[in-house]
């Protein structure tokens, strides 16, 4: 039987096969997510060879894709590129310019 390194060491990313962190899960959901596509297109009656042609069209382009972004982003990539999209692209201050410099006084 064959045995596969996946991770490299501690605090290191896992690693298998040159996919890293995040993009092993969306490798293999992905995988899945093909495999249910083509069961419920084969049990609904669609033609044998469509489903076959599906399946492995689906499969190549999402590995494709997954090594691509792999490539592309590295390791914390995927996550920054999130992290970006909900950074504000500039932030409003409608407060005097000299209020910002004055101290607050507390009230009773």
């Amino acid at each position: 039987m064959a045995e596969f390194n996946v991770n490299k060491g501690i605090g290191k990313p896992a690693e298998f096969k040159g996919l890293q962190s995040q993009y092993l899960f969306i490798f293999a959901g992905g995988l899945l997510a093909v495999f249910v596509m083509f069961v419920i297109l084969y049990m609904a009656g669609v033609n044998q060879w469509i489903c076959i042609l599906f399946g492995v069209g689906a499969a190549t382009t999402l590995v494709w894709l997954t090594f691509t972004l792999n490539g592309k982003y590295g390791a914390h990539g995927l996550m920054k590129m999130q992290a970006r999209m909900f950074h504000p692209r500039y932030l409003i201050n409608r407060v005097r310019f000299c209020r910002l410099f004055t101290l607050k006084t507390q009230q009773p």
